[in-house]
């Protein structure tokens, strides 16, 4: 009994190895150049939103996230907001670090977590507020019909380019954005495992 279970189960794992049909065959090709690959990951099928209309959409979505967000704006929305964020966050990490800072003691403490407590009260509260004005004036257009990431100035230079060379600065920003993403993420990391200078 034994020895004919063994061999049943060979057979049917023997199975799974042998060759398909023709029609079986052509049937997985057709159904394989029906669909469009991904840029980003080529072994992947491409998300159906990411069609390449927004600027810097490379069809990089491996756990398809866009499949069940109903407005791919308010995702572009977050991704320049969190991306011009990390822009600035690196680069005033960095020029900390190097001893490029505002003129007080205060300003002196160059550990990127303790910074945050040396400037005081004030300090955190001006911050806090600016943040708060910026995010209270452009909270409506986040869900709206306008170009993601266009707060309302600071756009005059874009407003000159001609579509394409909009197009060729907006990607430039998503990929600038994303890289400081990146950045910021393992100076976070690098400083809470080790504790050492960005600079050092």
């Amino acid at each position: 009994m034994m020895k004919s279970t063994v061999i049943a189960l060979l057979i049917a794992s023997a199975s799974a190895f042998a060759p398909a049909s023709q029609s079986a065959q052509r049937a997985g090709v057709v159904s394989l150049h029906a669909e469009e690959m991904s840029k980003s990951i080529p072994f992947l099928v491409r998300p159906e939103k990411l069609d390449g209309s927004l600027p810097g959409d490379m069809g990089f979505d491996p756990m398809r996230l866009s499949d069940i967000q109903a407005d791919l704006n308010y995702a572009r929305w977050a991704e320049i907001k969190h991306g011009r964020i990390c822009m600035l966050a690196i680069c005033g990490m960095v020029a900390q670090q190097a001893g490029l800072h505002l003129p007080g003691d205060q300003f002196t403490n160059t550990d990127i977590f303790g910074a945050i407590g040396s400037v005081g009260f004030a300090g955190n509260i001006q911050v806090l507020l600016g943040i708060g004005i910026v995010e209270g004036t452009n909270f409506a257009k986040h869900y709206g019909e306008g170009t993601p990431g266009d707060i309302g100035w600071g756009n005059e230079v874009l407003y000159k380019l001609t579509p394409d060379q909009q197009k060729v600065r907006q990607e430039q920003e998503i990929v600038h954005g994303r890289l400081a993403m990146i950045a910021f993420t393992g100076a976070l990391v690098q400083t809470l495992l080790y504790g050492n200078p960005l600079l050092g």
